[in-house]
């Protein structure tokens, strides 16, 4: 929930009735919104609405932001993982994904910047969670240890200590 009691536009979704009766949100994709937006605010990234009051070639001493070398460890940590998950949707996905989870802006909204058609912002926003959730957990690989060699390719070690 937002400082102001209200639900996100994430939560909202997630409460969502497909027609079949089923959730229109997974689990899954919910928590991928979820983690994208709490790396996205680690990282700070959100950027800055307050207006600096100090001359901009003085110096920030005090509690100002110098550049990167402000930056904790968490942040860099942070501002990886945004860009490892954004960079695994794809920039046609980033952008829904970064709006909606970490912005907040609402399905109607986002119709209405991008002009698409009415009610096409959920399958968009859907497929850019689905396309999240499987870069946080993607499929299990496929089973049984794979390798090159036959039976019996490895060496002998007595073989190895043999006097010939």
């Amino acid at each position: 929930m937002s400082e102001r009691g209200e639900k996100s536009p994430l939560e909202v979704m997630a409460r969502m009735v497909a027609r079949d009766g089923k959730p229109f949100l997974s689990e899954a994709a919910f928590e991928a919104g979820e983690r994208l937006a709490r790396d996205f605010y680690r990282a700070g990234m959100l950027p800055g609405v307050s207006a600096a009051l100090t001359p901009r070639l003085e110096s920030r001493g005090r509690g100002g932001w110098r550049g990167p070398s402000d930056m904790t460890d968490a942040m860099l940590d942070a501002r990886k993982r945004v860009s490892a998950a954004l960079g695994a949707i794809g920039p046609e996905l980033a952008d829904v994904a970064i709006d909606f989870c970490c912005f907040m802006k609402g399905l109607e909204r986002m119709e209405r910047e991008r002009q698409w058609p009415v009610r096409s912002a959920k399958l968009m926003v859907r497929t850019a969670l689905q396309a999240l959730a499987r870069h946080y957990a993607p499929p299990p690989a496929r089973g049984g240890v794979r390798h090159w060699g036959e039976a019996g390719y490895r060496p002998e070690i007595a073989a190895l200590f043999a006097e010939d």
